[in-house]
């Protein structure tokens, strides 16, 4: 598990973190041009300017006060600071106590859902439990036809209705059937939207309306799938979706294909919802379950550990 997150962070470590890390073996003095330089890089990585500036602020402060000046001392001291932030919001998926556990997956389109969604099936039919999908997205047919393909490739059912068919009904009759086949996962897909269309927001709550009557607690898990790629434009998606759809948890996709990664920094600070899984790889067994810990690790490797 480790060695995945610490190669999807690679770009980042590489493009980014590799200068932090050269920027404090070379210092000489804790000086301002220290901390400007410091600030640029980890803007640069995508952490967001609001969180850099409160790490940096409170790395100053602990250097002061532990009176740090070995650089090894200070880059411990960053890397705890950030697993901090991260630690602050950790959490892992939710389940049911008893009967399915129902996880419904929103984000726009291209950010790799329909994906995530099958390596859930995935790993949880590979760990022996009965898992369902229902094709939420009846907007297009292609959707459909794709999540079909997906579940094929899982080894799980699928429960459809046509193209343009009320997503509501479509959950409405997945629910009932994973109630009657005793499934242990329900996963839904859902029409790839715009955080501004109002219209589709209010179908996802329509849906979450329908779930919550037919089954206690549910759903479990509102997913929102972001794309690592796109920085801080991610943090702007997660703020709409939090405020619409009642995000409980979000899933970062194409982590290894991006130097952007102190993007879940900024999202765990900043909007205080915690990243539950991490997508590093296109194989289906390449979805992780977020660590505070592991990750603030792989970013910052242990001298020799690269």
């Amino acid at each position: 598990m480790f060695n995945k997150i610490k190669q999807g962070l690679a770009k980042t470590r590489q493009n980014i973190v590799s200068k932090v890390e050269v920027l404090i073996k070379s210092l000489r003095t804790l000086d301002d041009n220290f901390f400007e330089e410091l600030e640029e890089l980890l803007i640069s990585a995508d952490i967001g300017v609001n969180t850099t500036d409160e790490l940096v602020t409170e790395l100053r402060r602990q250097i002061k006060e532990n009176r740090l000046s070995d650089p090894e001392d200070v880059r411990e001291c960053l890397r705890n600071l950030i697993s901090g932030i991260l630690a602050t919001n950790a959490e892992g998926l939710r389940l049911a106590d008893k009967g399915p556990t129902i996880f419904l997956v929103v984000g726009v389109n291209g950010v790799g859902k329909t994906t995530t969604i099958a390596k859930l099936a995935y790993r949880y039919k590979s760990q022996g439990k009965k898992v369902l999908l229902a094709a939420g997205d009846t907007f297009r047919a292609a959707a459909i036809d794709q999540l079909q393909i997906w579940a094929d490739r899982a080894g799980v059912d699928l429960i459809k209705h046509h193209a343009g068919a009320d997503p509501a009904a479509v959950v409405f009759d997945a629910v009932r059937a994973a109630r009657a086949r005793n499934v242990d996962f329900l996963i839904i897909d859902t029409a790839g939207r715009l955080h501004n269309k109002t219209n589709l927001m209010e179908e996802i709550a329509k849906v979450k309306r329908v779930i919550s009557r037919e089954v206690e607690n549910g759903p479990h898990e509102v997913l929102l799938i972001l794309d690592a790629t796109t920085g801080q434009n991610g943090v702007s998606q997660a703020r709409s979706f939090m405020d619409s759809s009642g995000v409980t948890g979000i899933v970062l996709t194409k982590l290894d294909g991006t130097a952007k990664g102190g993007i879940v920094i900024s999202l765990s600070r900043e909007l205080k919802i915690p990243v539950k899984l991490l997508g590093v790889g296109e194989k289906m067994d390449d979805l992780e379950d977020f660590s505070s810990r592991e990750f603030a690790a792989a970013l910052f490797p242990e001298e020799g550990g690269e």
